[in-house]
């Protein structure tokens, strides 16, 4: 009876490590495509960044009283600058809080 469980226990832990590896290789290969949640949080990041620098560029020119820059066109700049900011700290928030809540849960 013994030699049943710990074959039964044995075959389960290799069905086991079996299942994962099929779970995981989908997520690994939308990782390798570019298609994945660390890809897209990237590429956010970056459409911040770019829209920070744009505003700043812009913010620059209207001090420098640059005619083919309207003051209109820089506060529009830089309030899609500034929400888009806002959105990321809610994001990095967000993130840290379910960190947070996966590491204090007991297992």
């Amino acid at each position: 009876m013994d030699l049943r469980l710990q074959s039964a226990t044995s075959s389960l832990t290799t069905h086991s490590s079996d299942m994962a590896s099929r779970l995981t290789k989908p997520l690994q290969k939308a990782e390798a495509d570019g298609h994945g949640f660390s890809s897209a949080l990237e590429n956010a990041l970056r459409s911040v960044s770019a829209a920070q620098n744009n505003s700043s560029h812009l913010q620059k020119e209207v001090q420098l009283e640059n005619p083919s820059v309207s003051l209109e066109e820089t506060m529009v700049a830089m309030q899609k600058a500034q929400i888009g900011f806002q959105a990321t700290l809610h994001v990095r928030n967000r993130l840290v809080q379910a960190y947070t809540d996966v590491m204090n849960m007991q297992v």
